[in-house]
């Protein structure tokens, strides 16, 4: 079963009813992170306990409780929306070393939606440009061809995709 083959959806109905562990498509996305990313540059920031975080969401249904509607799903973030005790850098580097003291609304409603963030995204320095090639921290590689960029302030989202 290749797990990247699965909507979010899909792949939450999946981990609910105990087809795979939230763990093992956590795992599964930050195994393809450690393969891919040192080449692509999609990911500034990969949260290292966001398997910690999914093995929480496996005893939580193994419990019987509601984990929301994307139970275990692994969802990562563009790099201007701040996760509390990680570094939101916006891809500058004027900022490169800010840990957020909070999370953002989207960061605390996926949470409680069920999600696990297993990172921070690329992009384009602010968010002010239109194809990742102006991050301020890395260059941000099109996994299809990695001579062009992926495109939009949002390019480290779309490698990863």
């Amino acid at each position: 079963m290749n797990l990247e083959d699965f909507t979010a959806t899909e792949l939450a109905e999946k981990i609910r009813h105990k087809e795979v562990s939230a763990a093992e498509a956590v795992g599964g996305s930050l195994e393809q992170i450690r393969k891919h990313d040192d080449q692509l540059n999609a990911f500034l920031n990969v949260c290292e306990d966001a398997t910690e975080n999914a093995t929480r969401i496996d005893e939580r249904l193994a419990a019987g409780e509601d984990v929301g509607p994307l139970a275990g799903v692994p969802i990562a973030l563009k790099d201007n929306m701040c996760v509390q005790g990680t570094p939101t850098t916006c891809a500058s580097k004027i900022l490169e070393h800010w840990m957020s003291p909070y999370d953002a609304h989207v960061t605390d409603l996926l949470e409680k939606a069920g999600a696990v963030i297993v990172g921070k995204t690329n992009m384009d320095e602010y968010a002010m440009g239109s194809s990742t090639e102006n991050s301020g921290l890395a260059l941000t590689r099109n996994p299809w061809n990695t001579e062009h960029a992926p495109g939009g302030s949002s390019g480290g989202s779309a490698a990863a995709v």
